[in-house]
């Protein structure tokens, strides 16, 4: 199979860019460098068709890997015959390569390896030619108890095998019947016999039927996970009427042996050797290849929306470089506190405690105050974990009592702060500090800047992905990074501040090279312009290539060198000086003179019209962030519990997590409500993320408040309905009514409602 030209099929693109990509992937490159300051020779690709583009390049290639194999293995077995391999050659999947090989995969003995030993692959054939036999009289001439061949049944009980294993292994047959039940088929969910108090949480999915086509990536995965945990059974119907599906697929297996109802001797015979071929060979197959079709595309579905998410959250906008205190909140263990300056820099660290059972409000806030005017702190970080809206009501009584503080508060996430804290680069960092001060300093960092907090945690500790745990870990993690070095290359990187963290995530550095880089920062202090980083030991030009483009260096030598604009360029930007007899400090930032520029005067050979238009653009904002402005939510006073919420509340929140269903919305109360997305929009919405993004900030409206089940229903609807909130109040009480039984039997840990309200996290 051509490679190339496939890919550059699949992405509607010319060979010649699809060359261009695939030779600079092989030379090293990397999909931001390429995408960035390698668009003249790949026409122009962006980082989403580079990154579809190195995806299908690793399939095909692993395809074309195991073609040759396959071809070998046939080859030694002398039975490649021209139009096998025609058929091996154009096989364009990795299923159909494996349905061509599978009557020449080496195999345990099967029944109808034995029958062959047996000899009766002749009588076999002879039915299967003549349907004017009769199958009891010719198997009688094949009898032969020195090969277990005792009578005529057992005759043609063999022949039976042999012609059930061919169909089995017919690869035309399976892709027919195997798209025929994709497309009409059902997965038909029952809960396993005495599972359903085990199982409460898959309650919805215990007679439970969708078309498998139709059933989207969340669902499926709930059935999956409900399977492999002993408390769902999944069944796969032919289609909706069972039986009536079991015969058409019969009646395909019978065409395929060519049966016809011509009532000749053998016709019963073959129309009963082919109901079996189905029901026992090819049904078993096709059960297994769909229900790992639909759960490999649900994962593929899940990866996307996590990634999605995450990519939200990275490129969340920044406070900005500012002192700040973070507080990780906490009721009984007390109320972590850790101030940082405007690098980052950890200054100090306190443990107050103001909620029960000590309740020492004034206290406390007599340290944070010390702590904010000691250390001119700009804004303080609330954790938005347990006791945060307590936590966020002492600053709140804080900032009344010292008007004279000049403070800003912002709640922030703290997913994935437990994690840093006891992690081996936390425990690196601060090595003399307690456990629990780390989330602290977490969670002042996450919101002076996002994205460099935040790729010091595992991505998949960040809680914004949808069963994450059940879906393919190494797909997971190669999707997830992509999506990290993509997010930090597109915001670029101070090279003088990043952490080694951050630093591996640049174009072209490794963890040790990051190190490097650090240890010569520390031991040489500061770059000041980009030259420098070549002397950092084992950076050699390759290196330098790729990431030079993305490291800033601020007030340096050279102004460029904050910029994107890569050091390669910079014989164009002394070209565009020449001609406006400017020097680049009186020329950067000047939008007017650069937007008079003609970009085609300054091309060259090796600089084509994208890049120097990039660099004119650069040129007029040098380093600009890719990331929205920062704005914070406000909570509304009063509302701090899902006790406080009552059905018709207009409230601001914070979207936190987006699946295929709808968005999570933390409106301050502890338990993120869920506005489905038949709510997200006035309009209708195809996909959730066309209407919000993780990180938006949104108001919603209260349709509905289950306490039992904490499930809490929100509206981002302009105007509802009010006869619509009405019922779901009744609808509400009715449940917390009809719950009362079931919430004396049992803990918060397994009732459904947790498990609901986490699954995505999980």
């Amino acid at each position: 199979m051509d490679v190339i030209k496939r890919i550059a099929e699949e992405l509607s693109v010319n060979t010649k860019q699809v060359q261009a990509a695939v030779s600079l992937l092989d030379e090293g490159s990397t999909v931001p460098f390429i995408s960035r300051y390698r668009k003249e020779a790949t026409g122009g690709l962006d980082d989403t068709q580079l990154r579809t583009l190195e995806e299908r390049l690793i399939y095909l290639r692993e395809l074309n890997e195991r073609r040759d194999t396959i071809l070998d293995s046939i080859r030694s077995q002398e039975k490649l015959t021209p139009e096998l391999e025609a058929s091996i050659l154009t096989a364009d999947t990795k299923t159909l390569l494996e349905d061509l090989y599978l009557p020449y995969k080496p195999k345990r003995r099967t029944k109808a390896q034995i029958a062959r030993e047996a000899g009766l692959e002749p009588l076999a054939d002879a039915i299967l030619l003549d349907r004017s036999l009769i199958p009891d009289q010719i198997a009688a001439d094949y009898i032969n108890a020195e090969l277990g061949v005792a009578d005529a049944a057992a005759a043609l009980e063999g022949a039976r095998q042999i012609l059930m294993e061919r169909m089995s292994e017919d690869a035309e047959l399976l892709a027919e019947l195997r798209e025929l039940i994709w497309q009409k088929g059902l997965i038909h969910a029952t809960v396993v016999s005495g599972k359903e108090q085990e199982g409460i949480k898959f309650k919805d999915y215990f007679d439970y039927q969708e078309a498998i086509v139709k059933i989207p990536s969340h669902r499926a995965l709930a059935l999956f996970r409900g399977r492999n945990e002993n408390i769902l059974a999944l069944n796969l119907l032919p289609e909706t009427d069972e039986k009536a599906g079991h015969e058409l697929c019969t009646q395909l297996v019978a065409k395929r042996l060519q049966i016809v109802d011509s009532r000749k001797p053998a016709d019963a015979w073959l129309s009963e050797t082919a109901r079996f071929a189905w029901k026992v060979k090819l049904f078993t197959r096709i059960d297994l290849d769909l229900k790992m079709r639909l759960r490999e595309a649900a994962e593929l579905e899940a990866i996307r929306v996590f990634s999605s998410n995450l990519k939200d959250l990275l490129l969340a906008a920044p406070a900005g470089a500012k002192a700040t205190m973070g507080l990780d909140p906490g009721i009984r263990t007390g109320v972590k506190v850790a101030v940082v300056d405007s690098t980052g820099k950890l200054l100090a660290t306190e443990t107050v405690y103001p909620h029960q059972p000590r309740n020492q409000w004034d206290e406390s806030i007599a340290v944070l105050a010390r702590l904010i005017e000691t250390h001119n702190v700009d804004l303080v970080s609330i954790g938005n974990g347990t006791a945060s809206r307590e936590t966020d009501q002492l600053v709140t009584d804080l900032m009344k009592r010292h008007t004279k503080l000049s403070i800003r508060k912002i709640t922030v996430s703290e997913a994935g702060a437990s994690v840093y804290s006891a992690s081996e680069l936390a425990a690196k960092e601060f090595p003399d500090l307690d456990v629990s001060l780390r989330g602290a300093v977490s969670i002042a960092r996450r919101l002076q800047d996002p994205l460099a907090e935040l790729v010091k945690i595992d991505p998949k500790a960040i809680g914004v992905g949808q069963y994450q745990h059940d879906i393919n870990q190494s797909q997971l993690a190669r999707g997830l990074d992509n999506v990290v070095e993509d997010c930090v290359n597109a915001v670029g990187v101070d090279v003088n501040m990043a952490s080694v963290s951050l630093l591996k995530r640049v174009s072209g550095l490794s963890p040790s090279l990051s190190e490097n880089i650090v240890a010569f920062r520390n031991q040489n202090g500061a770059f000041s312009d980009r030259k420098q980083l070549k002397k950092v030991p084992r950076l050699g030009d390759k290196a330098y290539e790729q990431a030079a483009g993305f490291l800033r260096i601020m007030n340096g030598d050279n102004p460029l060198d904050a910029s994107a604009v890569h050091p390669e360029a910079y014989p164009v930007v002394e070209a565009i000086l020449k001609d406006t007899g400017k020097s680049i400090r009186d020329l950067i930032g000047q939008s007017q003179i650069i937007r008079n520029l003609d970009p085609v005067k300054f091309t060259n050979e090796t600089f084509g019209l994208p890049t120097v238009t990039d660099i004119l653009r650069e040129l007029e904002k040098p380093g600009r962030d890719p990331r929205p402005e920062f704005k914070s939510v406000e909570y509304k006073s009063g509302v701090e519990k899902i006790t406080d919420l009552e059905p018709g509340m207009r409230l601001n929140g914070v979207v936190t997590n987006v699946a295929n269903f709808g968005a999570f919305v933390d409106i301050g109360v502890h338990q993120d409500g869920l506005v489905h997305i038949s709510h997200l929009s006035d309009t209708f919405v195809k996909d959730p993320r066309d209407a919000v993004r993780t990180g938006d900030l949104v108001t919603v409206r209260v349709l509905e408040v289950d306490v039992a089940r904490q499930r809490i229903s929100l509206s981002m609807k302009s105007t509802v309905d009010p006869q619509e909130i009405k019922s779901s109040t009744e609808r509400s009480t009715q449940k917390t009514v009809n719950k009362n039984k079931l919430q004396n039997q049992q803990t918060p840990q397994n009732s459904m409602a947790n498990a609901f309200a986490k699954a995505l996290k999980r």
